[in-house]
């Protein structure tokens, strides 16, 4: 079976020469490889045919026979990479918490232990006749949340 590091490796050698970084690779049983990347910009049909040539080009099928399959990490899925994080910040996200609670609201602020979400919401304050919207920044450690993904809006 191939190794997830040597993919790791061949990804390494060609990554510093593109926009493009690493999200996931699964390696499956019957050497199913599955590699999941991302752009700053944007990540384009031909960019990922490259990327599969160039892994191919690495890999000698007589030695061991695989399938690979490379593809761009959806707008819809959950972010795994800290890159994908500042890539986002800015942007409408949702987390569900490890605790089951989900909170939606603009990603501020991503470092290496943490990220700020900015929530609002309308809340009837004391002495108040109305309500007012209240905003409020929740940091969060990335080992707190299940998930973090972008929320698309129509």
């Amino acid at each position: 079976m191939i190794e997830k590091t040597k993919i790791e490796k061949i990804l390494n050698d060609y990554f510093p020469v593109s926009d493009l970084y690493l999200t996931d690779i699964q390696i499956e049983p019957g050497n199913r490889i599955v590699v999941e990347i991302d752009s700053d910009t944007a990540v384009s049909i031909d960019d990922c045919v490259a990327l599969t040539r160039f892994i191919e080009s690495q890999l000698n099928r007589d030695e061991e026979d695989f399938e690979l399959e490379v593809g761009s990490a959806g707008i819809s899925q959950s972010f795994k990479t800290l890159r994908q994080y500042r890539k986002n910040i800015g942007q409408d996200v949702e987390i569900l918490s490890k605790t089951g609670k989900k909170y939606a609201g603009i990603l501020q602020a991503a470092d290496d232990e943490t990220f700020t979400l900015k929530t609002s919401k309308m809340l009837k304050l004391e002495g108040a006749k109305r309500k007012t919207l209240v905003e409020e920044d929740i940091p969060f450690a990335y080992g707190d949340v299940k998930y973090t993904k972008c929320i698309i809006k129509i």
